[in-house]
């Protein structure tokens, strides 16, 4: 599977994101997706902890029945925040592969680049940038919605 075949698929998470800001992850191993998710920090008992990010590595985590997600890519449509960062660390993931970047929070190049910092570990290889355009755009045109309604 192509970098943009996996992001598209990402893509297509978001577009599915309900009420939630529209955020999309799919999880690849070998070509393969075996694991995707949207947000659900609307709709999901997990509140806060639901991003597509650690939805998607919890579900995939489930399917190889190991915490240890070497050998995956992550392919999700915004740059990752500090918690999802951190567990990309923690669970050895080999790469991430975003769409837009989050000059507010995102933490694999705009705020802080945490799974390149060598006082860890491990540190998970990262590329942003892939479909930005429609990954921001999705984005844009949800808040415009949301502030149109003056939800925010």
């Amino acid at each position: 599977m192509h970098d943009q075949d996996a992001m598209r698929e990402a893509l297509w998470e978001a577009e599915n994101a309900g009420e939630d800001v529209p955020v999309g992850a799919v999880l690849v191993k070998d070509g393969t997706i075996i694991a995707r998710a949207h947000n659900e920090r609307e709709s999901g008992p997990e509140g806060i902890f639901a991003h597509a990010e650690m939805l998607c590595m919890q579900r995939a985590a489930a399917r190889l029945k190991t915490e240890r997600l070497q050998g995956c890519t992550l392919y999700v449509t915004l740059e990752p925040c500090p918690m999802c960062a951190g567990a990309m660390m923690l669970s050895g993931l080999d790469a991430c592969v975003f769409g837009a970047y989050d000059a507010r929070q995102g933490c694999c190049g705009s705020v802080y680049d945490l799974p390149e910092d060598d006082r860890f570990y491990h540190r998970v290889q990262v590329s942003g940038g892939l479909l930005h355009d429609e990954s921001a755009a999705l984005l844009r045109r949800f808040f415009e919605n949301k502030r149109g309604k003056g939800m925010i």
